[in-house]
């Protein structure tokens, strides 16, 4: 099964009630490009507000806590913001892993709960510039990954309705400066191979893999161009309707032609 392009927004700290009329243009907006799976992560105050008022798009969370509840002052966790209206929740981000020193283990046990309370997950993973200029990046990325996510005998039956995957280069985030598409696509290609090691040839090959990391319209359609990319996991692009929905007209168009 070909699955659509997951285009997703991530708003990180941004985003008050004055942003709903993003929300809203980009909800009208993807509701004329069908054949792209469109989706925002907005701050958690926006979570319910956009899910009340959307109607084509899904709305998703940050991060969770991996705890069910307790004395968490200022956590979040997976059940409450499922209850909130969110239907997926990043992962692993590594503006997560280094400004609040989230281990691997600490990411696959958010996983867990999060699929739990049910919800999808979009799980990250990527490299420094130092490591890839060590030309240990797809060692690094392989081993983060697999250390990052539950184990099969722990996913769901369908592992690629609940599952993304999320190559974002620490280097290219917020920089202005993609990764290459031979870059990009020789990590999605190993990527591939370790989620078919993981989870079987069918489960593993429909998993989407996403690219982020200074995605842009002008851009996009290279990037969606290289085998293995299923979307993309867009930052600073994704806070304006017209930018955000230029990378997804990017990815319906070879589906349209």
């Amino acid at each position: 099964m070909t699955r659509r392009p997951y285009i997703v927004g991530n708003w990180k700290m941004h985003g008050t009630r004055a942003m709903l009329s993003e929300a809203r243009a980009i909800d009208r907006a993807a509701q004329r490009h069908m054949k792209v799976e469109v989706a925002l992560a907005p701050p958690y105050t926006l979570i319910h507000p956009i899910h009340r008022e959307a109607e084509q798009i899904a709305v998703g969370a940050q991060d969770c806590h991996h705890a069910e509840g307790g004395a968490f002052t200022g956590d979040i966790s997976a059940a409450m913001i499922a209850d909130a209206g969110a239907k997926f929740v990043i992962l692993g981000h590594s503006e997560r892993r280094q400004g609040h020193g989230e281990s691997d283990a600490l990411v696959r046990a958010k996983a867990e709960a999060a699929l739990a309370a049910g919800l999808r997950i979009i799980m990250c993973c990527g490299e420094s510039a130092a490591t890839r200029d060590s030309d240990k990046a797809v060692a690094f990325v392989k081993k983060q990954l697999k250390a990052s996510l539950p184990p099969a005998e722990q996913m769901p039956a369908e592992i690629a309705d609940k599952l993304t995957v999320a190559y974002e280069p620490i280097w290219a985030i917020g920089t202005g400066n993609a990764a290459t598409t031979d870059d990009i696509a020789e990590m999605h290609s190993a990527i591939r191979a370790l989620l078919v090691e993981l989870f079987g040839e069918e489960q593993g090959s429909e998993v989407r893999i996403l690219y982020g990391g200074s995605v842009k319209p002008d851009n996009a359609a290279a990037i969606f161009a290289v085998p293995d990319v299923g979307g993309a996991l867009v930052g600073g692009a994704s806070l304006t309707a017209d930018s955000f929905m230029g990378i997804a007209l990017a990815a319906s168009e070879p589906f349209e032609n």
